[in-house]
Parts: structure tokens; sequence; C-alpha cells
């Protein structure tokens, strides 16, 4: 048996029929009976989503969106079986620190799209030299285009296992990770396996969350209450989480076949409409249209089934870990991070910015990643 490690360059071209299809799509748009009041109570309302389908068909450029993803080296590599998309952006400057950015849910490595240029030439950037890193960014199999999603059981563990072997396979005996949601898990996956050479993680979210012990609140002041407030809101409006941990597969059906319902599905772009979120209409608009136009809305939903019949035993991450925590994501509660990740070297909190930050404050983000990875002995 052989196995194939070439890796082969590859270029975003979306067919005119797909394009053509969509904009047809996007005409013969049927929204369903408004709620009361129209608003966000109920999920994603009409009144955003009609203003969003005329954008789509009238104000936004997908060839220009590809034109400037574009602009950066794509290429693909199958790694035991599974076809992985990944871009790689080597700094000007020899000795650059490699990292793997891993996006979010419902991302794509166009989270990361800002960031690249400051990241890997950061003296064009307002940033030194020893800054400098080059960067690797996937997608996780089953999102954009590392498809189609060769087999069952694709867990963040098994992600994690499979870009350690891409780093290795691009020469990388050493680098750190950074991700937000599902990127987030995914490196902190890498500190638990712990490879040869791993860094440390940075991570805009750890998602710990107490145990039922009374202990554990025992030094709780109103920042840590204000934050379990907040957790339980979020879990009051992620149903997408109990939908995809045990059908997925149904509700994709009407994702795959409307445009329209995989822009109401990706409703956690608005931060479920409370108001807070900073990401564009455009970003919104990309992000939806390279889930539609890879139709990859099934097989980004089945982590949540995949983990949720995982069975996986809690661990201690003891990498070095990092964590900026911005104002309006998800708040992640210090004691509790520290009783499942032992070595926790960097923690910053900033006033703007939530779950898409790599979006939303893109130099803040990159700010973070130069300090922690600075501290850290190479």
């Amino acid at each position: 048996m052989t196995t194939n490690t070439a890796i082969t360059p590859f270029t975003i071209a979306i067919d005119q029929a797909d394009l053509d299809d969509l904009q047809s799509r996007l005409a013969r748009t049927r929204l369903p009976q408004s709620a009361p009041g129209d608003d966000w109570d109920y999920g994603t309302p009409n009144h955003y989503l009609s203003e969003m389908v005329d954008l789509w068909r009238d104000g936004f450029d997908w060839r220009a969106v590809e034109s400037t993803m574009n602009a950066f080296d794509h290429f693909r590599t199958d790694i035991d079986g599974q076809t992985v998309h990944f871009l790689h952006v080597q700094s000007p400057v020899a000795d650059a620190t490699p990292l793997l950015l891993i996006h979010s849910y419902p991302g794509s490595f166009a989270d990361f799209l800002d960031m690249i240029g400051p990241l890997t030439d950061p003296e064009a950037h307002g940033g030194k030299a020893s800054d400098a890193f080059s960067v690797v960014i996937p997608s996780i199999p089953g999102f954009g285009f590392s498809t189609p999603l060769a087999d069952r059981g694709w867990t963040m563990r098994r992600v994690a296992e499979t870009f350690d072997k891409l780093m290795r396979r691009l020469g990388y005996d050493s680098y750190g990770a950074h991700g937000s949601d599902a990127g987030a898990m995914i490196a902190r996956e890498l500190g638990l396996i712990s490879p040869p050479g791993f860094l440390g993680l940075h991570v805009l979210q750890l998602f710990s969350f107490p145990s039922g012990d009374p202990a554990e609140f025992a030094d709780f002041g109103p920042d840590e209450y204000a934050a379990l407030e907040h957790m339980q809101w979020f879990q009051s409006v992620g149903g997408y989480n109990a939908i995809n941990s045990s059908r997925p597969q149904t509700v994709a059906v009407g994702i795959a076949d409307s445009p329209v319902g995989q822009l109401a599905w990706n409703e956690l772009f608005n931060s479920f409409g409370n108001g807070t979120s900073l990401v564009t209409r455009e970003q919104i608009l990309m992000q939806v249209s390279l889930y539609w136009f890879t139709n990859t809305a099934a097989a980004a939903g089945r982590y949540h089934f995949e983990e949720a019949h995982a069975d996986a035993e809690p661990a201690i991450n003891n990498a070095p870990t990092g964590v900026a925590v911005f104002a309006d994501d998800f708040k992640s509660i210090r004691s509790l991070a520290q009783r499942d990740n032992s070595n926790i070297v960097h923690w910053s909190n900033f006033a703007e910015g939530g779950h898409y930050a790599s979006m939303e404050r893109p130099d803040d983000v990159v700010a973070d990643l130069r300090v922690f990875f600075a501290a850290l002995p190479k």
C-alpha cells in the first residue's frame, strides 16, 4: 500500500453556473410568516433576512471575495484518506514562529484573512521582525474545501491529530496553535496530545463549566457571576448544538437546499441578534457563501454529533496556554479554566469584540498572539 503525501496548489474558482443558481434561488426566496414583532426573540427575523438577500443579490461581489482569498497560497493534500485544504503563508523572516490557525463554527479559513499580513510581515504592520509567524490555516475536514468528509468519527481529537500530521508534512518540527470556538477546542486537544515540539496554544475561549461542587463558587465575585449568567444565556439561545448533536442530517436538508436557510442558520455571526456583534454584513455573506458553494452544512454540523457520542474522559491540558477574552464573547471563568488547564501562562481581557474577534478585532488578536508566543521558550 502506498501513501499519497503530495501537496497540490489549489485555486478557488466557483463555477459561474453556481453563482447563477444562487442568484436564481435568492430571487425566489420565500420567507416564513413573521413572528410577532419580527425581532430576534424567536430567531433570525424576516426584516434582517430581506435586507441581507437584497445585499447578497445586488451588493455582494463573490468574485472580488474570491480574488482576496486567492491572494494567498492555497493547497490540498491527502492525510489518511482525507482531503485537507489549507493556506500556507510563509514569513519573509527566516526564523518566524510556525503558527497553526484553526477556524470557528460556523466560520472557515476566511476567519483569519485580515490577520495574515500582520502575522507574517509584522514590520509592514507596526511590529518587529521578532514578532513574525509563518501561518498554516487549514479547513477543518468537512468544512470548505476539505471535502468530502471521508468517513465517520471526526472528533476534535481526530482533527488535532490530522493537523499535527499536516504541520509535520510541511516540515515544521515545532509550532504553536491558535483558535476560536471549534478551533479553540481543537487547539486544546493539541495541548492534550502534546506532540513533540508543540509550543503551546492561544485561544479565545476555554469551555470550562461548573462541575456541581459548591466549593468552586467560594471565591466568585461579580465578574464570575456575570460570566455564569452569560453562559446561561448562551445555552438558552444555542439550540443548534442540540439539533446538530442529535439530527444533523435532518436539519442540513433545508440548509443545503436554501441559501437563505443557510444565512438564517448562521445567526451566531450576529451573536443571536443581541446587538453586540461587530461582524460586518459583507463578512457574514462571505462566510455563508462559502458554506453554500461547498455544500458543507451537513458535514460541519456532524461534529456536534460526534463529540456528543465520543464518550471522551475529561483530561487536564498541561501545555502552555494563553487566553484572550473578548467582552461580548463566551465568558471563560479563570478559576474553572485553571481546574482543567494546569499551565495558563497568559490571560487578557478586551473591552470590545465578540465570538469572531479575528474578524471583528483582528489587530487585538494579532497583538495578543505576539505577546503570548514571545514569552514562551522556543
